[in-house]
């Protein structure tokens, strides 16, 4: 197998992806009113409006869950082509054991999704031990569902260590080759957690971390295909094809948002792909508007623990932006200039 071999079966399930996706997702939004699935205001009726309040509440009443139907269309498009593809011309050709390989990657894409739809949900019905709308009651608390995360990705990192032999480190540019051995599962864990809060955190205006995360996904297939890991190339085909659906409906002004239930899975997902091809510091740069952002949420917090005020006017760094005056817009526009030029600077650093 070659990249020109797979070229046209990725180019194909991407234009399928969004077909499919287009298809259904005016009926999901629609679906989404009827279980009021939807955002809240969040400015307290009595007393001074926060500034994040001022600037979001408008868009209140606006259906959450887009995670959840890309979620689904994405696993069952993989399940029923994949096993075709060798019929399409394209040698069928994995790093990994391939069950392994899937496992870690549905695993990590599903379960990071059911933890993201708990926060979802507890956000738009109330507490976490109240029943809302839908009739269940989850009773998980934010502590909780963080520590959640953490067995989540131990248990995905445990599985890459053991039963994919990953516990390298490559390091561009140095030309070094690193040896983790045991260490590389609490280092692939926090990777997993990391990106998983970087894109829910990111995930804060109109089509500003779907429009990214479908930057660093190009520039993925394209090192997956120039690897030769067919499964992994055939995924996120099919995942950008449904994402690109999404953004049309998700860009300023919304028509729908993201929600945990994506932004958790998303974000976990990408750092294991990052793991899985072995291009852990081009991750750190294709992703550099993601590390960004938590980096600027870190400071915030920093700054009212030991300096007892704000670093940021507001934090994370998107609506830094927003409360010096920028238009959502223009923010997201520049921020997916900036993504391009480090994926660009990402695929280079993954080709040396």
């Amino acid at each position: 197998m070659s990249i020109e071999s797979i070229l046209p079966l990725v180019l194909g399930l991407i234009l399928f992806s969004f077909c499919v996706t287009g298809v259904f997702l005016v009926p999901f939004i629609d679906l989404l009113y009827k279980l009021k699935m939807t955002r809240r205001k969040e400015a307290p009726s009595k007393g001074k409006v926060p500034l994040f309040d001022t600037l979001h509440d408008i868009k209140a009443g606006t259906p959450i869950g887009g995670g959840i139907l890309i979620v689904f269309v994405v696993t069952v498009l993989f399940a029923l082509i994949f096993p075709f593809s060798s019929h399409m011309g394209v040698f069928i050709r994995s790093a990994y054991d391939l069950r392994y390989e899937l496992f870690v990657i549905f695993f990590t894409f599903i379960s990071f999704a059911v933890l993201g739809l708990i926060d979802d949900y507890v956000k738009i019905f109330g507490k976490a031990t109240s029943s809302g709308s839908l009739g269940f009651a989850f009773g998980l608390t934010k502590s909780q569902k963080f520590l959640l995360q953490w067995v989540l990705a131990f248990a995905i990192s445990f599985t890459m260590y053991f039963y994919l032999k990953i516990q390298i480190l490559h390091i561009p540019l140095l030309g070094a080759v690193l040896d983790l051995g045991w260490f590389f599962i609490p280092f692939a864990a926090f990777v997993i957690v990391a990106f998983a809060n970087a894109v829910n955190i990111t995930d804060g205006l109109d089509g500003l971390s779907c429009g990214v995360l479908l930057i660093c996904l190009v520039a993925f297939v394209i090192i997956a295909a120039n690897n030769l890991d067919t499964p992994i190339a055939v995924f996120i085909a099919i995942w950008i094809g449904s994402l690109i659906a999404f953004l049309y409906f998700n860009v300023w002004p919304a028509r729908i948002f993201l929600g945990d239930a994506g932004a958790l899975s998303f974000g976990a997902l990408l750092a294991v792909i990052g793991l899985l091809t072995g291009n852990i510091v081009a991750l750190v740069v294709i992703g550099g508007i993601f590390v960004i952002e938590t980096v600027s949420s870190a400071l915030q917090v920093l700054g009212w623990k030991f300096l007892k005020r704000p670093i940021l006017p507001l934090a994370p760094l998107h609506h830094t932006f927003q409360a010096l005056g920028w238009p959502e817009q223009k923010i997201v526009m520049r921020a997916w200039i900036l993504a391009i030029l480090l994926a660009i600077f990402g695929l280079w650093l993954a080709t040396i």
